[in-house]
């Protein structure tokens, strides 16, 4: 039994569109990961302001806000809203324009 034309070309049609919705289905995952990480970022950052201090005059390795929080450990918040706590040594002071 012979299978008709129009049935192997739905069928590789069909296996088209679903490897295509898969592509655009991984763009809008990383897009979302992507909008979760910043926010995540700011609401730490935020909260980071309000709850602890601000190293004043001092700045984290990539040029970046440093806090103390009430134990006095040093931190930066990352791109993914992770506290990532420093070494003395990676703080220094900031550079004047």
């Amino acid at each position: 039994m012979k299978t008709p034309k129009f049935l192997i070309a739905a069928a590789v049609g069909i296996a088209i569109a679903l490897a295509g919705q898969h592509a655009f289905a991984q763009g809008i995952d990383s897009t979302a990961k992507k909008v979760g990480h910043k926010t995540a970022s700011i609401a730490v950052k935020g909260a980071s302001a309000i709850t602890d201090k601000i190293y004043k005059g001092k700045e984290g390795p990539g040029g970046e806000t440093v806090y103390i929080d009430k134990k006095d450990r040093k931190y930066i918040v990352d791109g993914k809203g992770k506290k990532v706590y420093l070494k003395k040594s990676q703080i220094h002071d900031k550079k004047k324009d």
